[in-house]
């Protein structure tokens, strides 16, 4: 019986205009779309430069920001207010001010206050665009009219040594792909049927519950295996990069945050009346999921309360995880723990999914 339920799946899905476009096309967006515009890297900050002192080191100090590839220099403007007008029609992220008498006081050994304005609208690109460019006023230093190297430190970038944001990306893009194929298309299967009343004709049936949830769920776990593989293929042909811990694991812990996604998009879909108030809730939840995941920011950068949700959270878990393998190389035993908190979160989430199920006998 069970076999004839999921060939009766793959016929509606085969049948539907919408559903294979969107398999087929969803891991191609994501892949070769996504790590390209989800880039974290503040660039292209816009600079307006006010100039008191016009000597040869603000001039350096301008060819400076000119040279460096974080900038977009806007230009000299003649007084602070003239910048900042800039700033308030959205033509400059920053302002730096040069005070009169700058190189002078570089050359008798003394550090003169200079003054940079950021628009922190945008936090991120305000405080990051800040940082950078005081690295760049603090580069030139002078005592006693001798110039002085800063102390040079030596960086090492474990694991991702040319820090490329692809390669920290891609394997947290799985977790958006597997939220798709096995939580939303699932639920709105089943809140679909519900509405069309074809749900009643089977629940009138000697089908039982669990006959019925894995006939509705296992067809959308083969296609979230089928697309899993076409995403380390894009991520190998487009970018070069594969997966430098077992591909196995990869996929063992796709399939457990599959395990949790299906079941809570079932649990949805029995509370669920509509197709609309299924999207409405299942959006709330996963959105939550995501940004307390760490799949955006850090989870560490989170308040102390905000982190403790992390415990719960099987993003968080898989995340954490699949970087782990992926861009580490990490084996069984590093991964262990994740392995279990996505395993027993999703039977948790399973049973609550088969309970709350009403089947009419």
């Amino acid at each position: 019986m069970l076999r004839y339920l999921i060939q009766k799946e793959f016929l509606q899905i085969r049948r539907n205009a919408f559903l294979p476009r969107l398999i087929i096309a969803f891991p191609i967006v994501i892949m070769c779309v996504m790590p390209w515009v989800m880039n974290m890297e503040v660039k292209n900050v816009r600079v307006c430069v006010v100039d008191n002192d016009r000597s040869t080191r603000s001039q350096q100090l301008v060819h400076d920001i000119e040279a460096s590839r974080y900038f977009r220099f806007n230009g000299l403007k003649p007084t602070y207010a003239a910048a900042l007008k800039e700033v308030e029609t959205s033509k400059a992220d920053v302002v730096l001010v040069v005070p009169q008498d700058y190189g002078r006081e570089l050359e008798l050994g003394r550090n003169p206050q200079v003054l940079i304005a950021a628009n922190a609208v945008n936090g991120t690109k305000g405080s990051i665009g800040s940082s950078y460019l005081a690295q760049i006023v603090n580069r030139p230093l002078t005592r006693d009219g001798l110039s002085v190297q800063p102390v040079n430190a030596g960086l090492l970038s474990l694991y991702n040594p040319h820090q490329n944001y692809k390669l920290f990306m891609i394997p947290a893009l799985l977790a958006i792909v597997m939220m798709l194929m096995t939580g939303f298309l699932p639920t709105l299967n089943i809140v679909g049927e519900k509405e069309a009343g074809t749900i009643e004709q089977i629940n009138v049936t000697p089908v039982s519950k669990w006959a019925f949830i894995l006939a509705k769920l296992i067809p959308y776990w083969l296609i979230a295996l089928f697309v899993i593989t076409v995403s380390l293929l894009l991520a190998w042909g487009v970018y070069g990069i594969t997966c430098a811990g077992p591909v196995w694991l990869v996929y063992a812990l796709a399939m457990l945050l599959a395990l949790f996604f299906s079941a809570f998009g079932l649990i949805v879909s029995n509370y669920s009346d509509t197709m609309q108030q299924a999207i409405f809730v299942m959006w709330f939840f996963v959105v939550c999921l995501m940004l307390l995941s760490g799949l955006f920011t850090p989870t560490r950068s989170m308040p102390h309360w905000a982190y403790l949700t992390t415990y719960l959270n099987p993003m968080s878990y898989f995340i954490d995880a699949v970087r782990t393998v992926f861009i580490r190389g990490g084996g069984l035993h590093e991964v262990l723990r994740q392995l279990l908190a996505l395993g027993g979160i999703g039977l948790i989430m399973a049973t609550w999914a088969v309970k709350s199920y009403k089947k009419n006998h």
